[in-house]
């Protein structure tokens, strides 16, 4: 009989240093989920955030204003406004006639 009972409280103990293991575990576990939650809501503002910036900075006139500033551009004017024309060169009668010979 004391054998058993020897037994059966080395078996209780066991169980018993098992289930704290497993609670401390659980607490643990739970404390990282709750941290990564925190984190997720945290990035989630962030992203609103910049999505809210980047659409504030892609404005016609924030682009306008920077190519003003920067870029030292000007609104379009027929007074400004240069046309080029393209005309094909003339071709030189010695290089007409080298092209004729390499043939």
């Amino acid at each position: 009989m004391m054998r058993i009972n020897l037994v059966l409280l080395v078996a209780v103990v066991c169980s018993a240093l098992y289930l704290v293991g497993i609670q401390y575990e659980s607490r643990r576990v739970f404390t990282e989920l709750d941290k990564a939650r925190a984190d997720s809501r945290r990035l989630e503002t962030e992203f609103g955030r910049l999505q809210v910036a980047k659409r504030e900075q892609a404005t016609s006139a924030r682009v306008e204003q920077l190519a003003r500033e920067k870029l030292q551009m000007r609104q379009v004017t027929p007074a400004i406004t240069s046309y080029v024309t393209y005309s094909a060169p003339m071709p030189q009668a010695g290089a007409s006639a080298a092209r004729k010979g390499a043939q």
